[in-house]
């Protein structure tokens, strides 16, 4: 991606980039804008080595940051739950609870773990489905836009 590229994209997806970049670091694979259950959108949502699940909300300012009322309803859906931030956000509105990673378009750091609290296997199951199936139809569409009346 020429350095042209980024510059149609908002913060919040810089961000989620340079994070899937961190989540690959960690051998995990990652899928942005994915639908845990209806009326839930998370903005990053990695699957580890070992199946952990790991949800990571991109926030690009305070007032993105104080907007989100859904972000505990992301708890039930992952192991471990990160705000992604830049270095020029105010971490100190962050809840402690949760995990917390800083970076950019290019890459990001894990400044401190979100506690484990982990998935029962039932919904552990049920989520790497949705990502692996979330994650094929995105491949699909990429090598063949003609065939969302396929997926409707």
């Amino acid at each position: 991606m020429a350095q042209d590229d980024l510059q149609n994209f908002q913060p919040g997806q810089l961000l989620a980039r340079g994070t899937a970049r961190l989540l690959s670091s960690y051998g995990f694979v990652s899928v942005e804008e994915l639908v845990p259950t209806r009326g839930l959108r998370v903005d990053v949502m990695g699957v580890g080595p070992k199946g952990e699940i790991w949800i990571i909300e991109c926030k690009s300012s305070r007032a993105d940051y104080l907007s989100d009322y859904k972000w505990q309803g992301y708890l039930d859906w992952c192991d471990r739950f990160f705000w992604a931030v830049d270095a020029d956000f105010p971490t100190e509105l962050l809840p402690n609870e949760t995990g917390l990673i800083i970076g950019d378009a290019y890459g990001a750091e894990i400044i401190h773990m979100g506690p484990e609290d982990k998935l029962a296997a039932a919904r552990r199951k049920a989520m790497i489905a949705t990502f692996a199936t979330t994650a094929a139809r995105r491949l699909h569409m990429l090598r063949d836009p003609d065939s969302d009346a396929f997926w409707t």
